[in-house]
């Protein structure tokens, strides 16, 4: 039997939406804003938290929209598909420094940034973070200088002249180079005057919005992916979520996975700002009606087709530095990262391609040819213990980096999507940036023994070098060494390893020699005469009773107390279960 929807569906207006984040500084006035520009409000819209309603600021994304006649520019840009109005969908993020992970969940949904600016403050520490969230994120920007009804009148257009001038300068080396600034008073008189004076410049921002407003990349084929923000029941109907279509579509009788829960839900019916429609795509704001589960269980979080994400224990990332971040990043200290909808705390390790590993050209596709985003198994890696910055990139010598992200608990997210490591355990009333680094997934792994099962796969090594010296000769082909090794060592797992004398000669480590552990080792060329000599005059004189600290010169004016260095580089594998040895 055919859905019923599906004939109101038919006959409603086709709608475009488009989905405005408003992000910035606490009390910079988003919300005022986008109360002022909606006019309908969805289940989610202005603050319904009761915390945020005691404390005055936004706790949660707020989601609100207002409908105008679809733009001449985007009618032409539409094409066959043809849409009657658009659709601004405001995202309010949430301005508090603390909760910051639902500004990034929010950021990943939205086509142009609205960066909310309190005129008389100017740019503060969050709303520097907002802009990089925005760049990682969004490809267009308006400035919004807010609360202008704040400024003296005589002083007020200088003032914004001012501001505005000052906006374009920290904007010339973003991607928002030359984005629109324009002033506003969303809410004259401040949060608490009375609703009677009428908002100032917001006819003039909606003007802007309709001529900024493209036409977004929509695709509805590939698997769905569905981020919710907020989830409740309707009794006697079945449970309600909420949220925006990041890829792919849904129709009503298609089946959901909650990963979170691991069960599968029946759709039954699908509406666009209350209004029934039979399906949806990606872009789209949507309210869901699903068979019953409960609510309380899934607040945030995402849904998708059956089968299609993955819940990772560990994954590999590509890395690049925000470069306000001015703390060093250490390997094996742990981060926050944001994945997904999700925020979890994970250990990095960093690591790049290995110099030596003679894999550069053009068939492996080496890092000159590649783009950031590549990573393979079949490839060398050298262990860094931090983040390579600073001095080498200035040079342009940074390296392609790479993480190993180990999750303190499982995360649920589409394959290749954004990665952004922050310090949020920082002091947020610091002047500093929180936000570390951002990357793309580029390996999961799903197997909670990923340490026994895929990390030996991942050829990390780490370079090592032991210095020793040579104690004496034994014949023309051997010699002995000592302080290369503690008596503990298992020299077994040495054998058969190069190593090479300060004197010129190489050999080769035949096994332990005593119990303290020195080692005999075979050098294949022989030694060279003048080695010998040095050996043999240096053992004659101690066998002389000759003060050790005493330094006896010899004709060249060297001394018999430098003793020939026995040098050992080779490398160990950071995920080898077997810890062998490897040299080049």
């Amino acid at each position: 039997m055919a859905d019923p929807s599906a004939n109101v569906g038919e006959s409603l207006p086709r709608i475009l939406n488009f989905n405005v984040g408003v992000l910035g500084h606490v009390d910079s006035g988003k919300t005022s804003l986008a109360r002022a520009l909606s006019s309908t409000a969805s289940t989610a819209a202005f603050d319904k938290n009761p915390q945020s309603k005691e404390r005055g600021i936004t706790l949660d994304l707020g989601f609100s929209a207002f409908t105008v006649p679809l733009p001449e520019h985007l009618r032409e840009a539409c094409g066959e598909r043809q849409y009657d109005s658009l659709q601004f969908t405001l995202v309010d993020c949430p301005g508090h420094a603390s909760l910051i992970r639902t500004i990034i969940g929010g950021a990943q949904i939205i086509d142009l940034m609205l960066l909310v600016v309190d005129v008389v403050k100017g740019m503060q520490t969050q709303t520097a973070e907002c802009l990089l969230i925005g760049q990682l994120t969004c490809s267009r920007m308006i400035v919004i200088l807010n609360k202008t009804d704040l400024l003296p009148s005589d002083k007020k257009q200088n003032a914004i002249d001012k501001m505005t001038k000052r906006m374009h300068k920290t904007l010339e080396n973003t991607r928002f180079k030359g984005c629109p600034v324009i002033a506003v008073a969303a809410k004259p008189g401040g949060p608490d005057a009375p609703g009677t004076e009428e908002a100032q410049g917001v006819t003039e921002l909606i003007e802007l919005l309709k001529s900024q407003a493209f036409l977004p990349h929509r695709d509805p084929s590939g698997s769905l992916l569905m981020a919710v923000d907020h989830c409740f029941s309707i009794r006697g109907q079945g449970t309600v979520i909420t949220g925006t279509i990041l890829q792919g579509a849904l129709r009503v009788n298609d089946s959901l996975e909650i990963p979170a829960l691991k069960v599968t839900r029946k759709v039954r019916s699908i509406q666009m700002f209350r209004k029934p429609v039979p399906s949806v795509m990606q872009g789209d704001r949507v309210g869901v009606c699903v068979t019953q589960f409960d609510p309380k269980l899934l607040e945030r979080g995402v849904v998708c087709t059956p089968g299609s994400l993955r819940t990772l224990h560990a994954a590999v990332i590509s890395v690049q530095k925000i470069e306000y971040y001015r703390g060093a990043l250490s390997s094996r200290s742990k981060i926050h990262i944001t994945v997904g909808h999700e925020t979890v705390m994970a250990r990095v390790t960093f690591f790049s391609r290995a110099s030596h590993s003679g894999q550069s050209g053009a068939s492996d596709g080496s890092p000159s040819e590649q783009s950031l985003d590549t990573f393979s198994f079949d490839w060398e890696f050298q262990h860094q213990d931090e983040f390579l910055s600073g001095q080498a990139e200035v040079e342009g010598q940074a390296p392609q980096q790479w993480a190993l992200l180990e999750f303190e608990r499982p995360v649920t997210c589409p394959p290749l999507c954004l990665v952004i490591g922050s310090r949020l355990d920082s002091d947020i009333h610091a002047n500093t940036c929180r936000l570390a680094f951002h990357g793309k997934l580029l390996e999961g792994f799903e197997d909670k023994n990923y340490t026994e099962t895929t990390l030996p796969r991942l050829k990390i090594s780490k370079d090592k070098h032991k210095e020793g010296a040579v104690e004496r000769v034994t014949d023309d082909y051997t010699v002995i060494g000592k302080n290369l090794f503690k008596k503990e060592t298992n020299i077994q797992l040495f054998v058969g390893l190069k190593v090479t004398l300060s004197s010129g000669e190489t050999g080769v480590i035949e096994g332990g020699f005593g119990q303290s552990g020195k080692i005999k080792i075979r050098v294949p060329e022989g030694l060279k005469g003048e080695t010998k000599q040095l050996l043999s005059s240096s053992s004659k004189k101690k066998g002389k009773g000759v003060a050790k600290n005493e330094q006896t010169k010899d004709e060249e004016g060297k001394t018999d107390s430098q003793p020939i260095i026995i040098h050992l580089n080779f490398k160990r594998y950071v995920y080898d279960p077997h810890k062998k040895m490897v040299q080049s």
